[in-house]
């Protein structure tokens, strides 16, 4: 375990997951997670970050493991490709553009807009497109492009997340605060310059640099993928014992029937058997009658 937490913490030097803000920008909230200070940049405690990471990744693992759905959320440029190529890897959601307000908390209107970006793209595949003027066919095809580049990776998003998991919670406060309006637990990169009480599962590291963020997000998403995998296998089991027990009770049934067939066969028998008998008694004690002499 101790070799493997030395790997984890070259790995994160390496990435420069340790290097904090400046001095004038720091969170004094973040002071526990933070080891030194040099050249006015706070140094990130990476061993405690190797803590928080593990405990983070445990809970992603157990959430997917259950069949839960994660939301990945990061708009800051170089976290953009990183989320969305992480997101779609273990097919969750993601949010890499302008956070809309209320995605959480108003819901149903969100789905609303999607419903409506669906219903133009539909437009432009089955030709409707042609039928109208090419004015309304720009407008349109404007107002499809802002949705697409806003919904495109929550489209398929048709329930609130059961966790969200967000790079820099300082630029994304907006999603912090409705995730936690709502008890959604929210699983972060957390920076020197972030307040790491409105996380519920925070991971203390550079939310700037572009090896920090894919180095956290590809092991968070190591952690779903692996959860995910292992929900989908044991549904499919699942299944397959149930299907198994369905034809075993189905043979069972037929078993039932041919045994009920049987024994009405026997009954049946044994009942004409028995009728036999009884004629044959009935036979044997009848009356002889007189024999009546005809007068000549």
């Amino acid at each position: 375990m101790e070799a493997n937490t030395q790997t984890l913490i070259k790995q994160l030097l390496e990435a420069g997951v340790h290097f904090g803000h400046q001095k004038n920008k720091w969170n004094p909230k973040m002071k526990e997670y933070i080891f030194t200070e040099k050249n006015g940049i706070y140094i990130i405690d990476l061993e405690k970050t190797v803590g928080y990471l593990a405990k983070a990744c445990d809970f992603v693992y157990n959430l997917a493991l259950q069949g839960g759905n994660i939301l990945f959320v990061g708009t800051k440029k170089q976290a953009q490709g990183i989320i969305k190529e992480a997101a779609e890897k273990c097919g969750m959601f993601y949010v890499t553009e302008r956070w809309l307000g209320g995605l959480l908390t108003n819901f149903n209107t969100v789905r609303k807009s999607v419903a409506h970006y669906e219903s133009i793209e539909k437009m432009k595949e089955d030709g409707s497109f042609a039928k109208i003027s090419k004015k309304e066919a720009s407008q349109i095809n404007k107002k499809y492009m802002k949705l697409k580049k806003n919904l495109e990776g929550i489209r398929v998003m048709k329930r609130l997340p059961a966790a969200i998991f967000v790079i820099d919670p300082s630029k994304e406060i907006i999603a912090v605060k409705e995730a936690r309006k709502l008890n959604i637990p929210i699983v972060a990169l957390v920076d020197t310059n972030c307040d790491p009480q409105l996380i519920d599962h925070i991971i203390p590291g550079n939310d700037d640099a572009l090896r920090s963020i894919k180095l956290v997000t590809e092991l968070i998403t190591e952690n779903i993928f692996k959860g995910k995998n292992e929900y989908i296998a044991g549904k499919a089991q699942a299944a397959k014992e149930e299907e198994a027990a369905g034809e075993a009770q189905k043979a069972a049934g037929a078993d039932d029937l041919v045994e009920s067939a049987e024994v009405i066969e026997q009954r049946f028998r044994k009942g004409k058997k028995e009728e036999k008998i009884e004629e044959e008694k009935t036979i044997k004690h009848k009356p002889v009658g007189k024999v009546v002499k005809k007068k000549e």
